[in-house]
């Protein structure tokens, strides 16, 4: 119970002056605070997390399991845990994800889609009117 926790440490920075052109591939955590044109993809056999402050920005595709979004995002988002929308996110492009956390002012503009691969899919029976006694 005390054991299993799940892993949220940043070990990556990309810092607030940097520029990159190119996919980035990653392990663990990562936090941007500068500029990325090109995909950014999580190792999807390990815990992840990105960290997208508020004065970064990624053009491409984003993959992770558990994704902050405090800057802006051009391209589709796929989160396979959760995704957490902060004030100041913006996105523009379809998102996936399996869980999700929106504050007020973020924006999304595309496609919200819930993942429910390999989630049981909960059916409710219709409502039934109470009998009357009367």
């Amino acid at each position: 119970m005390f054991g299993h926790k799940t892993r949220n440490t940043i070990e990556s920075l990309i810092g607030i002056s940097t520029r990159i052109e190119g996919s980035i591939h990653f392990k663990g955590g990562l936090r941007i605070d500068g500029h990325v044109k090109g995909s950014v993809i999580a190792d999807p056999s390990e815990p992840s997390m990105l960290v997208v402050s508020e004065h970064a920005s990624i053009v491409g595709e984003v993959r992770v399991a558990h994704l902050v979004v405090n800057g802006e995002i051009n391209g589709p988002v796929h989160s396979s845990e959760l995704l957490e929308l902060q004030p100041k996110a913006r996105i523009t492009g379809d998102v996936y994800y399996k869980a999700l956390e929106m504050h007020g002012g973020a924006l999304v503009a595309g496609k919200l889609s819930h993942d429910q691969s390999g989630e049981q899919v909960l059916k409710l029976a219709p409502p039934k009117l109470a009998a009357s006694n009367v």
